[in-house]
């Protein structure tokens, strides 16, 4: 099943000759439960891209649709009210609230949604998340990657269609890195979700099914595991 759908995005920055084109007539499609990596020099509109399939930013012409629904069609209120229910962020800089503990940063969301979190579909994500131990402790009590694990989990307690990861190891050292991706591919597999992550680090994009490489704002499908169980 088809969740996302990006077609002819295009972003310029500035006028005249002063102008950037981030991003160049870019098209791509993501099934549900597909987990593809961007990868791609500093400025070749890696984080554009990312930020306007969340729809963070507006492109200059193009579409992004998540299952059947053009993001850019909806008011900024309706946008954002879907935005949060359904796509999860993940980003290098944790954005976890300080005050709050463990499992109260993960359910913030469905707070701000005014529903009641499922108590047992919390304690599954603490456990899946290896953070059931810690889920009284503050931000500041925890390891960097510990602190990924509950930006990670606060991104899929709303059981999005689509998680959207912008370097998300950016801030860890190798080992931590290392454990955040099994943690996110994991749990992308276990709930079906549609992952796309950008990273700066190849040797993260193993066990990715997918491959799309960024290049002054054109992008190209390297392929990966989906077409070699295609062959």
């Amino acid at each position: 099943m088809k969740i996302l759908d990006v077609m002819n995005l295009c972003k310029t920055y500035g006028n005249g000759e002063s102008s950037v084109n981030a991003l160049k007539n870019v098209s791509f499609t993501m099934d549900k439960g597909e987990f593809a990596a961007v990868v791609g020099e500093s400025g070749s509109g890696k984080s554009t891209l990312l930020n306007i399939i969340g729809g963070l930013d507006r492109p200059t012409s193009g579409k992004v649709c998540l299952k059947g629904q053009d993001i850019f069609e909806m008011s900024e209120r309706d946008r954002t009210v879907f935005r949060r229910r359904n796509i999860g962020f993940v980003f290098q800089s944790f954005h976890l609230i300080p005050e709050l503990n463990v499992e109260q940063n993960i359910i913030f969301p469905i707070l701000l949604d005014h529903k009641k979190p499922d108590k047992e579909e919390i304690n599954e994500i603490l456990d899946t998340l290896g953070l059931y131990e810690r889920r009284k402790h503050l931000p500041s009590q925890l390891s960097g990657g510990q602190q990924q694990r509950t930006a990670i989990g606060r991104a899929l307690v709303t059981r999005p269609m689509l998680i959207l990861a912008d370097e998300p190891t950016g801030n860890l050292d190798s080992k931590a890195s290392r454990d955040v991706i099994e943690l996110l591919i994991r749990a992308s597999r276990k709930y079906t979700q549609t992952v796309l992550m950008i990273t700066h680090n190849i040797n993260l994009t193993s066990s990715a099914d997918r491959i799309l490489r960024v290049s002054d704002g054109i992008l190209t499908d390297m392929g990966g595991k989906h077409d070699e169980k295609l062959s």
